[in-house]
């Protein structure tokens, strides 16, 4: 009896959605504990100004891992929704950071000093231009059928030349240092800001998880449209919120990205983002079909990414590689996640126990 109670909680714990992510993050913090311990190392030093940081891996992996944690929200909302994945947040970013450098540095053929706006209002202007064009690729899934990567093909082909076009192709840069806090470090504070901010869009997206029904609506959505729209749904609306609200997040990112350097490179600024955004949202066990989702499992799993991402580029991992590996890890995912896998794997689960059933009673 007590066999079986034991057998049924192991079962119980592998079949848990955060199962995945814990274990891959386990595996990676034993390598690296194998491999070199410092690894896990973190120093408080002083920066150019003298103000107290963080310094080691561990604060890399909080202070990357939580732009991919900001993503990984909408994703999973547009993933649960649409059944199909936004590859065009990568070059969205480059849109919504272009379009805060414009409203705080001015006319870009006009050398103007100090900041022309508020930070607060670039950011603003940033996530209603962010949001139009998530609900552009929302109408385009919603309204017009078409398969979620493909429709926003068009903005991952456009958008970083759009993002130039803002700025007519040049690069401005802001001289406000206060400016360079939400990239880096508050004075006075050792902990990276993004992670402060990627806590706070996650009080928020909990608080309205919990106080409003988006949860089950886009369940609903994704699990059966027909279905849903029989019950008074409506799942274009859905459908085309969910792209809006990565866009909200897409803007986060990108006030996040143009904060670190003052400025921003077109070409090179979120590139391949996209696919550890969608890889948090496998990586957390959420079926890339849509349906049911888990947002605490997404989370989870853009810090494994970034973790992942870390220890790559600590072996010396060339930057151009890392999407091949991460590829990998994808197949695997989608592959463990399909439904004739997970059928053989139950039934190869039920003739191992009756045949040691069967073993017993002989």
């Amino acid at each position: 009896m007590q066999k079986t109670k034991s057998s049924e909680a192991l079962k119980g714990i592998v079949r848990h959605q955060l199962f995945i992510p814990v274990l891959a993050l386990l595996i990676l913090a034993v390598f690296n504990l194998i491999a070199d311990p410092n690894f896990f190392k973190i120093t408080l030093g002083y920066n150019s100004v003298g103000d107290p940081v963080l310094s080691g891996y561990l604060v890399t992996i909080l202070d990357y891992g939580s732009e991919v944690a900001i993503l990984a929200i909408g994703m999973t909302l547009v993933t649960a929704a649409s059944g199909g994945q936004d590859i065009s947040v990568g070059a969205a970013i480059a849109i919504a950071g272009s379009v805060i450098l414009r409203v705080l540095c001015g006319n870009p053929n006009e050398l103007l000093e100090g900041l022309q706006a508020p930070i607060i209002v670039a950011f603003l202007v940033a996530c209603v231009v962010a949001m139009l064009f998530g609900a552009f690729n929302g109408v385009l899934v919603a309204c017009f059928k078409i398969q979620p990567m493909v429709a926003t093909l068009i903005l991952y082909t456009a958008g970083r030349s759009i993002a130039a076009w803002i700025n007519n192709n040049t690069l401005p840069i802001v001289t406000d240092t206060s400016f360079t806090y939400i990239g880096g470090f508050i004075p006075g504070i050792p902990v990276p800001t993004p992670f402060f901010v990627a806590l706070a869009c996650m009080l928020v997206i909990a608080l309205v998880m919990k106080f409003t029904n988006l949860r089950l609506y886009t369940q609903a959505v994704g699990i059966n449209e027909s279905s849903s729209k029989l019950n008074g749904l409506n799942p274009v609306l859905i459908k085309i919120l969910s792209f809006v609200i990565l866009g909200l997040c897409v803007a986060v990112v990108g006030l996040i990205k143009v904060s670190r350097l003052s400025t921003i490179n077109y070409s090179v600024v979120a590139k391949d983002i996209e696919m550890d955004a969608i890889l948090a949202v496998a990586l957390g066990g959420n079926a890339l079909s849509g349906g049911k989702f888990n947002m605490t499992a997404s989370i989870l799993g853009a810090y494994v990414i970034q973790f992942l991402t870390t220890t790559l580029y600590k072996f010396n991992v060339q930057a151009d590689a890392l999407p091949a590996y991460k590829a990998v890890v994808i197949i695997m995912l989608v592959v463990m996640s399909a439904p004739s896998v997970k059928e053989k794997v139950a039934s190869l689960s039920k003739k191992l126990k009756s045949n040691s059933q069967t073993k017993e009673v002989a």
